[in-house]
């Protein structure tokens, strides 16, 4: 198990590293989305809906799992972006669905193997 978490931990963080990493280093995609994820990706930006800070967030978590510090506190903290990953795939953009399942239950998985961090958050007082 301990094996298992290492690799999910770092291939994991390596996702978010390279993904957050070609959003702020990379070239523009080479082709605009279309069709509803083009509409969901110009509501979200005529929102106000801050890319940069999630895509910071990504950067952050994907360095703590690479290198295997605040594991615990970057699983909590991903969460609600690979749950968010996952709905826009399921959703609007299903082309993408295996890669956004693959980050949602590696999220899940490290969360079970860290499960002993949480227990002082889920204590009756």
């Amino acid at each position: 198990m301990r094996i298992a978490t290492i690799i999910v931990r770092v291939l994991l963080g390596l996702m978010f590293l390279f993904a957050s990493c070609f959003y702020f280093f990379g070239p523009p995609p080479p082709t605009p989305p279309d069709g509803s994820l083009k509409t969901f990706t110009e509501g979200l930006m005529a929102s106000g809906y801050l890319m940069n800070l999630v895509k910071s967030l990504e950067l952050i978590c994907g360095l703590s799992f690479v290198i295997g510090r605040f594991v615990p506190l970057a699983n909590l903290v991903i969460l609600p972006i690979s749950v968010n990953i996952f709905m826009t795939h399921a959703m609007v953009a299903p082309e993408g669905l295996p890669i956004a399942i693959g980050v949602l239950v590696a999220n899940l998985f490290l969360i079970y193997a860290y499960r002993s961090h949480y227990t002082a958050v889920f204590a009756a007082k």
